[in-house]
């Protein structure tokens, strides 16, 4: 039962990242509400509103229709408009700062719901349409559901003036690595706050994995994410302990080895164990903060590109990944999931010093002669040294990474070589 709903919350959340979503669900619900008001009017619900506000109510059938129509039309037109401002801003994203961020945009939930809105609008007006008849008299058309489609639409003149605005600041890039940065906090912060409440000498003892048992997955895709707890339940079950050899994020082949156990297992097992690991065809930094790095990373070697060449928002990366790496600190690299103070599972994750290095290694190649990104990558180093009860791996990571960087910078400037050296120096003494 724990697996089933955990596959309808893995599912749940492959839909919401798809772009038609929302909308979806509201012309859903459009429709229905439409078919509610149509009972109601054979209820009469528009002769008690016209007793009462006889000024909302529409008296002629052509009237009527003439308001329903335009309406109706003039939402068509915002919606292709709305539709084809997202398109603008998918394409222009992908082309100036990186494909990656794709799939960020499409489930920003404010453009969803403002299209749902269109559509449900649209959908209620059509229908409400339908059950107008203009031979019928004041006291049996459809008032109510008139006034309501009427004032539905003002709604959706009010909503197409916040997308306008919010499309404007979603093209913004300072808004774009916000919101990425802002989805990579969260998950570092649940990481290390499940990481605090495990137990340091627990980590410390699980076994050496060397001889185990290995399986090979069933299925290809980007390993996504682990229900922990049902695997945990397997693991108490059988009394066996395992190791996942991939880390979150990483493209596993089909046939390819990504699990070890310390007892051979029996196919039902591994059957269970995989249908609790989460393969997609997509990456979401709400499953993998590293996916976080790679994308602001590849907006600031994108910036740095002779095409665009802005070492502004090269900077502006910079800071947030000087933030993120922070963060990152705080995070150990061993990656055991444990409960009442046994060690069941160990999952590979990506090193502290791996996860420098590969932001690191974009960023010199395009950085190393620019003298304001080269001293930015050189204060973003400092300033990680400077964390408090920061490890000795860490330090070292930090300190070969510094030293990498100064044998690749070259400026035609000797002031501009001195100055970074003298920097470089002051860095590596502390």
């Amino acid at each position: 039962m724990k697996q089933f709903f955990t596959r309808i919350r893995t599912f749940y959340s492959t839909l919401q990242s798809k772009i038609a979503f929302y909308p979806s669900l509201i012309s859903l619900a459009g429709f229905m509400f439409a078919l509610a008001m149509i009972i109601a009017e054979k209820e009469g619900v528009s002769r008690s509103l016209i007793e009462i506000f006889p000024l909302l109510v529409v008296e002629d059938g052509d009237t009527a229709l003439s308001v329903l129509s335009t309406c109706i039309g003039g939402l068509i037109s915002l919606m292709v408009f709305s539709f084809s401002m997202v398109m603008l801003l998918l394409s222009q994203a992908s082309s100036n700062f990186s494909p990656r961020l794709l799939p960020g945009l499409i489930s920003n939930k404010s453009h969803q719901m403002i299209l749902g809105i269109y559509l449900g609008t649209i959908i209620y007006n059509i229908f409400t349409l339908f059950s107008i008849e203009t031979s019928e008299e004041k006291f049996t058309l459809p008032g109510f559901s008139i006034l309501l489609g009427v004032i539905f639409s003002i709604i959706c003149l009010g909503a197409f003036i916040f997308f306008i605005h919010n499309i404007s600041q979603s093209i913004q890039i300072n808004n774009i690595m916000d919101g990425i940065y802002d989805q990579a906090t969260i998950k570092l912060n649940s990481t290390i706050n499940r990481e605090n409440k495990t137990e340091t000498k627990t980590i410390e003892t699980f076994p050496d994995t060397e001889n185990w048992h290995s399986h090979t997955s069933p299925k290809s895709g980007y390993f996504q994410n682990i229900a922990t707890q049902n695997i945990i339940n397997i693991c108490k079950e059988k009394d066996i302990k395992i190791y996942i050899t991939v880390p979150k994020g990483l493209f596993v082949l089909k046939n390819i080895r990504v699990l070890k156990s310390n007892k051979k297992l029996e196919d039902e097992t591994v059957k269970a164990i995989f249908s609790n690991l989460n393969f997609a065809r997509g990456e979401y930094i709400q499953d993998n903060y590293v996916l976080a790095f790679k994308q602001i990373t590849e907006i600031a070697v994108r910036a740095m590109s002779p095409g665009i060449n802005d070492p502004g928002t090269a900077i502006n990366s910079i800071d947030y990944l000087t933030e993120l790496f922070a963060l990152r600190m705080q995070k150990n690299d061993l990656g055991v999931f444990s409960e009442n103070g046994t060690a069941y599972i160990k999952m590979a994750v990506v090193h502290f010093d791996e996860l420098l290095y590969q932001v690191m290694a974009s960023l010199r190649t395009y950085c190393s002669q620019d003298p304001t990104v080269a001293q930015k990558l050189i204060w973003m180093l400092a300033y990680l040294k400077q964390q408090p009860s920061i490890e000795k791996a860490y330090m070292e990571a930090i300190d070969e990474e510094l030293k990498v960087l100064l044998k690749v910078v070259s400026f035609d400037s000797e002031k501009d070589m001195k100055t970074i050296q003298k920097l470089a120096d002051n860095i590596l003494e502390t």
